[in-house]
C-alpha cells in the first residue's frame, strides 16, 4: 500500500462509515484513485460457469449498489464485478446509522436493507457498461412486496440483457423474513420463476444463488439439491452472518450482517461442505473474510473456483485487489499448479 493510499484510508476512517463509502465511490468516479488496469496471466485466467475471467478475484455485491462506478472498477484489477442488490422499485433501506466498522476485528456490520435506486435507473446504467469486463447483478426483493419471489424474476427480466451473470440473493439478514426463502419448497418456486425469466433473455446467462453462512448441514444439503435440480450455474458462499462470537469492537452488538475477518472460518467451512455435497457439479464462489492472497487461496483449495471481496477494501484499500491477484499467482506457482482450476478443492479435507 502506498503512502498516498494510507493517507486516503486514514481520512476516510475519520468519516462516518456510510459517508466514507460514498466518498470512496466519488473518488473512483472522479479519477482520483490509481487503477492498475487488467491483472491476468496464464496461471490466473479461469473459467467459471462459462464466464471467462482474467483472474478469480471478484468484487462482491454491496460496494457499488447502483452501478455508478462500473468503468473505474473495471480497471481496478478485478476479474469480475457484481453490483446491486437491486429491487424492482427504488427503496431507501433501513434508517441510519446502518454501517459500522469494527477495526479491532477487521470486520464490518451492516443493516442497509437493500437500499437502491431501483431496476429502471440501474438498468439504464448497465446499458452503457464497459463491454470488456465481466459484470453481474445481485437480484433483490422490495421490503413491502406482496410477492418477493416474483421480484427477483422482474429485476432479471428488466436488466438481464445487459449482464454476464446474475445472483439470486435470499440470504441478506437485513430484510425481514427474506432468509425464509432459503427453505427447499420456497426456494424451488422462486428459482423456477427466475430461470423462466432467464430463458426469455436474448442470451441465457449463468444464474448463481447466494446463501447464508448460518445454515445447518441438513439445510445446506437441501439447498444443494434444489440448486442442481433448478439448473443453477453455481452457488456463492456466503453472505454475512448473524453470529457475534469472539468480537471485541465497540459496535459488536449492533444488529445486522457481520462481514470481514471473523466470517472467514465459518464461510469457508460452509463452502467446503457445499463442495462435498455437490460433488464438484456446481462451481462455487467463496466470499467472507477474503482480505489477502492467502485467504483467497484457502477458499480456492476449499472448493471455490473464484472468490469475492468487499469488507477487506475498508481496511486494505483498493490496491488489495492487484496485490491479491499477484500474490495468488505466486502461491499457485509455489505449489506447482499451472492454473486456478488445478487447485480447486485440493485442500477441502482440512475444512470438512
Amino acid at each position: 500500500m502506498s503512502m498516498l493510499e494510507r493517507l486516503g484510508l486514514a481520512a476516510l476512517h475519520r468519516l462516518e462509515p456510510e459517508r466514507a463509502h460514498d466518498a470512496a465511490l466519488l473518488a473512483l468516479r472522479a479519477g482520483l484513485t490509481p487503477l492498475p488496469g487488467l491483472v491476468t496471466s496464464d496461471r490466473l485466467r479461469c473459467e467459471v460457469a462459462g464466464l471467462h475471467l482474467p483472474n478469480p478475484v471478484g468484487l462482491a455485491a454491496g460496494f457499488d449498489k447502483n452501478a455508478v462506478a462500473l468503468s473505474p472498477l473495471s480497471r481496478a484489477g478485478f476479474g469480475f464485478l457484481e453490483v446491486g442488490a437491486v429491487t424492482p422499485r427504488a427503496q431507501p433501506g433501513n434508517p441510519r446509522p446502518r454501517l459500522f466498522r469494527l477495526a479491532q476485528d477487521r470486520a464490518v456490520i451492516n443493516r442497509f436493507g437493500f437500499n437502491n435506486e431501483g431496476m429502471e435507473t440501474v438498468g439504464a446504467r448497465l446499458s452503457t457498461r464497459p463491454r470488456d469486463a465481466v459484470i453481474g447483478l445481485n437480484l433483490g426483493a422490495n421490503k413491502d412486496s406482496a410477492d418477493r419471489a416474483e421480484d427477483f424474476a422482474r429485476v432479471l427480466a428488466h436488466c438481464g440483457r445487459h449482464l454476464d451473470f446474475a445472483t439470486v440473493n435470499v440470504s441478506s439478514p437485513n430484510t425481514e423474513k427474506l432468509r425464509d426463502l432459503q427453505g427447499a419448497e420456497a426456494l424451488a418456486g422462486l428459482l423456477a420463476g427466475v430461470m423462466a425469466a432467464r430463458d426469455g433473455l436474448p442470451r441465457a446467462i449463468p444464474i448463481f444463488l447466494k446463501i447464508a453462512p448460518d445454515l445447518s448441514d441438513a439445510e445446506l444439503s437441501e439447498i444443494a439439491d434444489v440448486a442442481m435440480t433448478a439448473g443453477l450455474a453455481g452457488i456463492i458462499a456466503t453472505n454475512t452472518t448473524l453470529d457475534r462470537e469472539g468480537l471485541h469492537g465497540p459496535h459488536a452488538a449492533e444488529k445486522g450482517g457481520l462481514s470481514g475477518a471473523p466470517l472467514f472460518e465459518k464461510s469457508t467451512r460452509v463452502l467446503a461442505r457445499l463442495s462435498v455435497l455437490t460433488g464438484g457439479a456446481l462451481p462455487l464462489i467463496g466470499v467472507g473474510g477474503v482480505a489477502s492472497a492467502e485467504a483467497a487461496y484457502a477458499k480456492i483449495r476449499a472448493g471455490a473456483s473464484a472468490v469475492q471481496l468487499y469488507s477487506g477494501l475498508v481496511y486494505e484499500g483498493l490496491s488489495l485487489v492487484p496485490r491479491m491477484a499477484r500474490g495468488l499467482e505466486t502461491l499457485l506457482e509455489r505449489d506447482g499448479f499451472a492454473n486456478v482450476a488445478e487447485a480447486v478443492g485440493t485442500g477441502r479435507d482440512a475444512w470438512t
